[in-house]
Formats: structure tokens, C-alpha cells, sequence
């Protein structure tokens, strides 16, 4: 039964043997074998692989354009075997796959060892360049040429460079390099060997290469420093430009070394003494100076003292008058000032200046030709709900309340009466030079013309007033002799001390009613009135004449005997 099966096998028997057979044998299809030169006819080498049938390859496959051909009979030689009968019957052989092959194989180790190949860049393509790696072909990326930009890749083209493979796709046949990783790593090499070398505080001589927005960067001799903005000068430097230019050779100080990032920092402003250091016994407060505006802000204006030192005149310091307004409206830059120095702060190194203590104070003057009481004219600069401010001598303004303007009118009332632009007079009431205000006065300039009968009317009398509106509010009511008739309201919670009986509608007009003042407000000419208060001030006065907590009266025995007694 044995030997019947073996030596009838089956189909899948047949096929797995065929299979094994073809995978212990050498000549499989898409590998590099050998084979035997026997004929070289024209531009054709004929090769024997061991196939019933030769394999014929032509002769520029096996030398460099430009190179002799020295191949001859009887070489033995790589080949690439595509196919091993075409439809001719002809073994399919080629030698540059199997160079191919060969450096394939190659690239594959330097890639896992990471170690670096000889290439040869030999043409551009988009993106990037075509690079030989000794017979297979692979991309170097424009980015991936150098650590900078290179404007002429002229020179080097055509020579042998190593390159760092970073990619590798079989299945796409594609190789990706990069010349710049090689010279990362020898530059990074050759950096850690030269920071090595370097101290911080000590001197060396450097060149210019960039220059950036916040500082310039300086070649030591292969190794690059960082040359920030604010340690080029003690004095202040708006763009590295305005000292320094590309190519500049300079001595600077090593600040810092950072041993992990190998980051270099460098000053030259550290090659000269502090001005600082002599600034506070120099400046002492009070002391004027002449100093140049560096920088204007909306806060105020930088004033450059000396090479190093600055002090800033903030706004609120810079004019007498002139408030609210920027800084630049008032000084420019490069304009030389006197200042007063106001205050040092060492250890902040900050000094704070006056524009304006150095000019007469118009303040002084004002007061001299214009005391308490002087009539004034000006022009109205703004009208608020507050009152008017008007613009006096010397660009000094002063302000009119709103209960300054009328005797007769209510100050809403009067504001209406004014336009920005309108040329008023008033009287000064109050000046007030440290705070730098002063309260004018329009209706100062008149007689009040409440009558004199009037003002003897105080808070607490009691007065019969005559309905003259019934509002929800409350009432307007009207008190006094004919000639001396003065308007006043009572509220509607003030009608009553019993809640239920503050009703307005209960009174109509031309009644007549007694209330007590209980407010005056000579300015507005306003009187408010209460008949809850005179209520409740009868009620205490009763009590006090006619009884008291202990007599065992009500309150309305008490209240009947003083309506009796009245």
C-alpha cells in the first residue's frame, strides 16, 4: 500500500513536491544567480545559468558609459533572473537589476546600522535631486542639502559626498537621503568639542553671520553664540541693526553656557562698566538734567540721560495744562528736554522724571491775577450732564456745576441754554492749585433773585401750604405771602403717617394743608415738606405736656387735650 502511493501520488502530492523542489532549488525568478559568459556576438553577451536555455544581455549592462568592456568568454557573473523562459524559450537575464539587487542589499545595512553611503548627486528633479549610490539611484530632498539654504548646488554636483539614508520602499524602489543629517552630526560633534573649549566670562573675538528681531547670531570659530538685543549696549536699542551689520567682527563676553542644549550666550555690553552703578548718587531727586527722548508710549516718554540710562516722564508729569492728551502731542523723539529728576529706584533701576516741574506753573500766576471772586469770560469746550467746562487764560480750564448757572431755572433746565463754542462769563468760587480744579460760577454774577422773606424759611418750620397739583408722586404745593410765594412738594409718602392715608387722591387742588420743612437746598431753590413729620413732632409735643408712659392716659385722651388746649 506503501509503495502503491508513492509511486502513484496524488495531485496535491505532485503539487507540494513541485513547489518544495522549486524553493530548494538556486534558479528562482526575481533572484540574483550566476552564470557563465559563453559568447559575446556584437553588443550582446550571451549567459548560461545552469537553464535549458541561455539568457542574452547586452553588453552595456556589464561597464560605465565611458568605461572599455572587458568582459570575455569564460567570465563568471551576477545576474538578475526575471524570467526563466520568455515566449521565445529564452532564459530572461538582466546585469543592472542585479547591481540593482546588490546595492539594494547594501543600502539596507548602512540604513539599519544608520551608518552613512557614498553618493553622488548627478541631477535635479522636482523637490529635490537624483543622488547615484553606486548603481541604484535615490532622492535627496532640497530641505535635506545642506543646514541652510544653498542658492548654487553647482559645486556640489558631480563629486562623491556621504549622505544618511532616512527612508527606504522596496516595494516602490525608493530611497530618500539627506546630506544635511551628516553635517548635523559632524557639526554637533565639532560643537560639543568647542564648547568644551569655552568659559563663561571669558572675551573672544567673533563674526557677525545673522541678525534677527531680538538679536544677532556670532560665529566664535565654528560653534555660534546668541548675541541678544538687550546685551548689545546699556543703552536702550530698538533692532539689533543699529549696531551691528552682517560681517561685523566683535568682541563679546561669554554669559552663559548651557551644557545640555550646548547654547551659547554672549553680551558686549558686559565688556564696559554699569552705568548704573554711578546713576543713583548722580540723579538724586530734584536735580534737573538734559536728556534725549528715546521712545514715546501712551503712557509717557522715555528721556535717555546718559549712554545706559533712562528715566520715563509719564504722562501726568509732562505739562501743567495740556491733560489727556498723548505724549507724542507734546515731545518727539530725538528732541532734547530739561527734566527734574521725581524719584530713583536702584534697585529697579528706574528713574522717574517732570517735564512740567521745570516750567513756571500757571497755577501760580492764575491765583495772583485771578483770586476768589474775579469775574472771568471763556469759551465753552464741552458740555456734560454735570455742567460746563470752560477754557480759561493760559490753557487752565475750570468747570460751572450745573446749580452755578441758573437762580430761576433748574440746572437741566439751564445746561440747554449753552453750546460748545459759546463764549461765557463767570465768577471763580474756589480755586484749588494742588488738585488743579477750579469751580466757576454764572448766576454769581447776578443777585439771587429769590426774595429776602424767602430765605428766613428754614428746615423744621411749619408753614400752610396751597395745593397746586395732585400727582402719584405726591403734591405740588405752593407757601408764603403773595410776594413771597415759594413752590415745594410733598411726597406721597409723607402725607400721612397712617400708611393707608398717603393717597394723593385725596386732596384735591386749592386745599389747604400744614406740613413741616424738612429739607432746603438754597442752590436749587428746591424745599421738600412733610405732613407725616408735623404729625408725628405734635404727637411728641403732646406727650410731653399732657402725659406721659406712666399717667394711664390713651393717646387719644392725651391728643383730645391738646386740641382742647390749642
Amino acid at each position: 500500500m506503501i509503495i502503491e502511493e508513492t509511486l502513484n501520488p496524488s495531485t496535491d502530492d505532485f503539487a507540494a513536491m513541485f513547489e518544495a523542489a522549486v524553493e530548494a532549488s538556486p534558479m528562482r525568478e526575481g533572484k540574483v544567480v550566476e552564470g557563465i559568459v559563453t559568447g559575446i556576438e556584437k553588443d550582446i553577451a550571451i549567459v548560461d545559468v545552469g537553464l535549458k536555455t541561455e539568457g542574452r544581455i547586452e553588453l552595456r549592462e556589464f561597464y560605465e558609459p565611458g568605461q572599455e568592456n572587458k568582459l570575455k568568454v569564460g567570465d563568471t557573473v551576477e545576474v538578475f533572473l526575471e524570467r526563466i523562459e520568455n515566449a521565445l524559450g529564452q532564459a530572461v537575464l538582466s546585469r543592472d537589476k542585479a547591481r540593482r539587487e546588490e546595492s539594494w542589499v547594501t543600502m539596507s545595512k548602512f540604513h539599519e546600522g544608520e551608518e552613512p553611503v557614498k553618493g553622488v548627486i548627478v541631477g535635479r528633479v522636482k523637490g529635490g535631486f537624483t543622488v547615484d549610490l553606486g548603481g541604484i539611484n535615490a532622492f535627496l530632498p532640497g530641505s535635506q542639502v545642506d543646514i541652510r539654504p544653498v542658492r548654487d548646488i553647482g559645486p556640489l554636483m558631480g563629486s562623491e559626498q556621504p549622505f544618511m539614508i532616512l527612508k527606504m520602499d522596496k516595494s516602490r524602489g525608493n530611497i530618500v537621503v539627506s546630506r544635511r543629517a551628516i553635517l548635523e552630526e559632524s557639526r554637533a560633534e565639532q560643537r560639543a568639542e568647542l564648547v568644551a573649549q569655552l568659559q563663561e566670562g571669558e572675551v573672544r573675538e567673533g563674526v557677525v553671520k545673522n541678525i534677527t528681531d531680538y538679536g544677532a547670531f556670532v560665529d566664535l570659530g565654528g560653534i555660534d553664540g546668541l548675541l541678544h538685543v538687550t546685551d548689545m549696549s546699556w543703552r536702550r536699542v530698538s533692532h539689533p541693526s543699529q549696531v551691528l551689520n552682517v560681517g561685523d567682527t566683535v568682541q563679546v563676553k561669554v554669559i552663559r553656557i548651557n551644557p545640555e542644549t550646548q547654547r551659547i550666550s554672549l553680551g558686549m555690553k558686559q565688556l564696559q562698566d554699569d552705568p548704573w552703578n554711578a546713576a543713583a548718587a548722580k540723579y538724586t531727586p530734584g536735580t534737573r538734567h538734559t536728556g534725549r527722548v528715546t521712545n514715546i508710549a501712551d503712557y509717557g516718554a522715555f528721556i535717555e540721560l546718559e549712554e545706559g540710562v533712562e528715566g520715563l516722564v509719564h504722562v501726568s508729569e509732562m505739562s501743567w495744562t495740556k491733560k489727556n492728551v498723548h505724549p507724542g502731542k507734546i515731545v518727539s523723539t530725538s528732541q532734547e528736554v530739561e527734566v527734574e529728576v521725581l524719584d530713583v529706584d536702584e534697585e529697579k533701576r528706574r528713574i522717574s522724571l517732570g517735564l512740567k516741574q521745570v516750567q513756571a506753573n500757571p497755577w501760580d500766576s492764575f491765583t495772583e491775577r485771578f483770586p476768589v471772586g474775579s469775574t472771568i469770560s471763556g469759551e465753552v469746550k464741552s458740555v456734560t450732564e454735570f455742567g460746563l467746562f470752560i477754557g480759561l487764560e493760559d490753557d487752565i480750564d475750570g468747570m460751572a456745576h450745573l446749580s452755578d448757572l441758573s437762580w430761576d431755572k433748574s440746572g437741566e433746565e439751564a445746561l440747554k441754554d449753552y453750546n460748545k463754542g459759546d463764549m461765557v462769563e463767570a465768577k471763580i468760587l474756589e480755586v484749588d492749585v494742588e488738585k488743579e480744579r477750579i469751580s466757576l460760577g454764572v448766576k454769581q454774577l447776578e443777585r439771587d433773585t429769590m426774595p429776602e422773606g424767602a430765605k428766613s424759611f428754614g428746615k423744621g418750620n411749619t408753614v400752610t401750604c396751597t395745593v397746586t397739583n395732585v400727582q402719584p408722586a405726591g403734591l405740588d404745593v405752593t407757601f408764603g405771602e403773595d410776594e413771597v410765594e415759594v413752590a415745594a412738594f410733598i411726597r406721597k409718602g409723607d402725607l400721612s403717617r397712617d400708611r393707608s392715608e398717603q393717597r394723593p387722591e385725596r386732596f384735591a387742588v386749592g386745599d389747604k394743608v400744614d406740613a413741616m420743612i424738612t429739607r432746603v437746598d438754597r442752590k436749587t431753590r428746591q424745599y421738600q415738606l412733610s405732613i407725616k413729620a408735623l404729625e408725628i413732632s405734635q404727637e411728641k409735643k403732646a406727650v410731653a405736656q399732657y402725659g406721659s408712659s406712666d399717667s394711664g392716659a390713651s393717646l387719644g385722651d392725651i391728643l383730645g387735650a391738646a386740641l382742647k388746649g390749642e
